[in-house]
């Protein structure tokens, strides 16, 4: 049986098992669906993973964002 998906919500800070090539380990969850899109919190570079590769490489939550909170809190509104 498989597992249930890790709930997740955008503005949530993650650390990695592995670092990023600029040192970094912890990310910002800016992106949900079957992609996980996320931004390096050291040096900004923006990635998408597959929603289980990104599950996998969790290694523990640093900090949980809000359920419907927005990517960019200052963004303009469209």
């Amino acid at each position: 049986m498989p597992t249930p998906p890790i709930e997740l919500y955008i503005g949530d800070v993650v650390q990695t098992r592995k670092p990023h090539p600029c040192g970094g380990n912890t990310w910002r969850v800016v992106r949900l669906g079957a992609e996980i899109g996320m931004r390096c919190e050291t040096c900004g570079r923006r990635v998408l993973l597959p929603r289980a590769t990104f599950e996998r490489r969790i290694k523990k939550f640093i900090a949980r964002g809000t359920p419907g909170a927005s990517a960019e809190p200052d963004a303009p509104a469209e």
